[in-house]
């Protein structure tokens, strides 16, 4: 489960990491009540990534500034999710941006600590992290680590400062059942103070049953949930909006996110993951297609389906059912196949319907009708 920046840099803080002192705003009026010192950051709080690309952090020197940021954060959605809140923190005057974070590997058997000596949005474009494979956590050695750090970062003042943040991670992450503890970037301030000026962290769902706060967590995250994305858990569908226009209805999570590489490589942009596969069901497709329909930004329905044990002139004869009764003009491409495959156009004949010969094929009728559309 991954947290809220808020909820992420409150187990940090517990946790004897430095944090920016923030508070926690959930109506734009409010914040001309509170006493704050301008220049601040205002800042989406949502379960999602990339949102300092998508203006999802804004600098605001005043509070008229702040109100009006609140405002546009509060009116957009960031991977699909609209913000319940937004964090304002002072904007840190930093000297240097670097990368640190903890995440478990199976191929590590436990534990991997990452570190750049270059933080922020960019992460991803420089080159890979020094990486210290920890194993379980009894396994951290500081002067491994140090070892590591040894031959990326040039400052040995900050390699001890991030030998001792390492520790306090694996000791967060083994204590509080953490998946992945990120702090992008951590930032040197002039005075050689480390401040975790973002966090990402992710909790394992599965630890529920022996620590109430994640039970606690999950219940409040459900509730909070767009309503959409409340249907889909509530129908046993797998929902994550994106930012495209190719509706996708899938079965599976490869076949879904093979489908939308090939979505990408036909120069489209898919609009949602929708795994349909732990509710293969005439009421699943019906959901999918609900949530889908009702989406405006979904300009066509790709229907991506490989069937193993289920039966393609089953699904057919369910789409037919739903082409001829739901209540919208949205163009819907097909591509099933699998078991009994052969009988899908004989089902669709008469009907408009068509199953594309080749999933590329779909994909870039889908792609084509989605331009079209978008050009509307």
């Amino acid at each position: 489960m991954l947290l809220t920046e808020h909820e992420g840099k409150r187990l940090l803080r517990e946790a004897g990491i430095q944090v920016p002192a923030g508070i926690l705003i959930r109506s734009p009026e409010t914040i001309s009540r509170r006493k704050l010192a301008y220049p601040v950051a205002v800042k989406a709080q949502v379960a999602s990534g990339g949102r300092g690309k998508s203006g999802g952090v804004v600098r605001a020197a005043t509070a008229a500034g702040a109100r009006s940021a609140a405002r546009r954060i509060f009116s957009t959605r960031f991977g699909g999710e609209e913000p319940m809140a937004v964090l304002i923190e002072p904007w840190l005057a930093i000297k240097r941006e670097v990368y640190l974070s903890l995440t478990v590997d199976p191929a590590a058997e436990g534990y991997v600590l990452l570190y750049s000596p270059h933080g922020g949005v960019d992460i991803e474009g420089g080159k890979p992290p020094a990486r210290y494979d920890i194993g379980p956590a009894c396994n951290f050695r500081s002067y491994r680590l140090r070892e590591i750090l040894a031959e990326v970062e040039s400052d040995p003042a900050l390699r001890e400062k991030v030998v001792a943040l390492g520790r306090r991670l694996v000791e967060l992450a083994s204590a509080r059942d953490c998946v992945t503890v990120e702090i992008n970037p951590l930032a040197l301030l002039a005075d050689g103070t480390l401040v975790a000026a973002d966090a990402k962290v992710v909790r394992d769902e599965y630890a529920a049953f022996r620590a109430a706060d994640i039970r606690e967590a999950v219940e409040a995250a459900r509730k909070r949930e767009p309503k959409p994305i409340a249907r889909a858990l509530a129908g046993d569908l797998m929902l994550v909006w994106l930012d495209g226009e190719v509706g996708l209805i899938s079965g599976g999570a490869g076949m879904t996110m093979a489908t939308m590489d090939l979505i990408g490589d036909a120069g489209g942009r898919p609009a949602c993951f929708l795994d349909c596969s732990a509710n293969p069901t005439p009421a699943g497709y019906r959901l999918a297609f609900d949530l889908l329909d009702n989406e405006p930004k979904v300009k066509v329905i790709l229907v991506s389906i490989f069937g193993g044990l289920t039966q393609m002139d089953r699904v057919a004869r369910v789409m037919k059912d739903i082409m001829r009764q739901r209540n919208s003009c949205k163009p819907v491409v097909f591509r099933l196949n699998g078991t009994n495959a052969k009988r899908v156009e004989e089902i669709f004949t008469g009907t408009g319907l068509h199953n594309h010969a080749t999933l590329e094929a779909a994909v870039a009728d889908a792609v084509r009708i989605a331009r079209a559309g978008a050009r509307e």
